[in-house]
């Protein structure tokens, strides 16, 4: 039996698709394993694990506290009573592992499983690691990380094994070429014509949303059709009605692949989720990382660019003037298209689940 905890910030799907990617894979290997998520009573796990037909219990947690303040002060009865709940959950569930992801989440169940001797496996796929798997990290040392950069730019994460990132199996399975004619009628797309997919995210990036939709005319001019998920939080931006060309605009996508799969070029942000799937579904990308961080999205960005699979723009100099200058011609050369797909894909790995199972089974042995 395993328990697999759910880790989560409000509003971020990064940690949940793993944990689903993992726990999907654990039950093709083993269909009578006992899987238990542990969340947050508001977090988005609560829209998302269930309907996947896996156990969500809630537990308590609180931000962790990034400087000396009197949210310090109050952490470690805070922290007491949310690993008491979490080893509960452990202890009710008679877990053998636990499988982090990060998240404020995280740490209870980190320290009850410590309490208990159990092993406690890490998954990270950020540089600087994230607070609550910095804290983790002090409990054990089976830690592995999503991507080859990582140990190099990271002392902490410097013994770190890499795995991949855990990924759909929509994803993994994807095959681009095969599925391109359908995704494309899917969305009203012509099959004939080049396909631009635009996604800030989730919850969208009016900076990305402005800068496309004010190329609108030219991309359109150019030959080159639009499918844009402006976000689910963000205000409507329209292209002008009359193009001759699709342009089709959607607040949110939970079918990624069929995005994918109609496109022959993305324009993204750098989240760590998708850098690991644009990369292993060989999809060339315009990334554009979170200006507003420590940047963590350009660092993840930065080896798949390196590599030849894609471009990096600072979002400062992202316009609808440099969408006309560079991203029209690379939408219009499938040559140099399909050498960056076939250099991200290089990259990229779709077998991250299979080999997060190895290790974790390797770690439940050694204990």
């Amino acid at each position: 039996m395993c328990c697999v905890r759910s880790s989560w910030r409000e509003g971020h799907r990064g940690h949940i698709y793993p944990l689903l990617a993992f726990a999907d894979c654990l039950r093709r290997h083993d269909a009578d394993v006992r899987i238990t998520c542990v969340g947050t009573p508001k977090g988005l796990e609560n829209e998302l694990i269930p309907p996947q037909g896996y156990d969500l219990r809630q537990i308590p947690a609180y931000q962790l506290p990034r400087s000396v303040n009197m949210n310090l002060l109050r952490t470690p009865d805070r922290m007491w009573r949310s690993a008491r709940a979490a080893g509960k959950v452990i202890d009710d569930v008679k877990a053998d592992a636990v499988v982090g992801f990060g998240g404020y989440v995280s740490v209870p169940a980190y320290l009850a499983a410590w309490r208990r001797e159990l092993p406690i496996v890490i998954h990270e796929v950020n540089v600087p690691p994230g607070v609550a798997n910095r804290m983790g990290m002090k409990f054990t040392k089976h830690l592995a990380v999503g991507f080859p950069h990582q140990p190099v730019q990271s002392e902490a994460l410097r013994k770190a094994r890499v795995v991949g990132v855990p990924l759909r199996r929509s994803i993994t399975t994807l095959d681009r070429a095969a599925a391109r004619d359908a995704a494309r009628a899917h969305f009203g797309l012509r099959p004939d014509l080049p396909v631009l997919f635009v996604s800030g995210g989730s919850q969208g990036a009016r900076s990305i949303n402005l800068a496309v939709t004010g190329a609108a005319k030219e991309l359109a001019r150019a030959g080159v059709q639009v499918l844009h998920v402006i976000g689910a939080r963000n205000e409507p931006v329209s292209p002008p009605s009359d193009l001759p060309v699709p342009y089709v605009t959607l607040p949110y996508l939970s079918e990624m692949e069929l995005g994918y799969a109609a496109a022959d070029l993305m324009l993204a942000r750098g989240g760590a989720m998708t850098c690991a799937e644009v990369a292993a579904i060989g999809l060339p990308t315009v990334y554009v990382p979170y200006p507003h961080s420590n940047q963590e999205q350009k660092r993840n960005a930065l080896p798949v660019v390196e590599a030849g699979g894609g471009l990096l723009v600072d979002d400062g100099e992202l316009s609808p003037d440099w969408i006309e200058r560079t991203v029209i011609p690379l939408a219009r050369d499938p040559q140099r298209l399909a050498a960056m797909g076939a250099a991200a894909a290089a990259y990229g790995r779709r077998d991250g689940d299979e080999a997060l199972l190895d290790f974790v089974y390797e770690a439940v042995a050694s204990q």
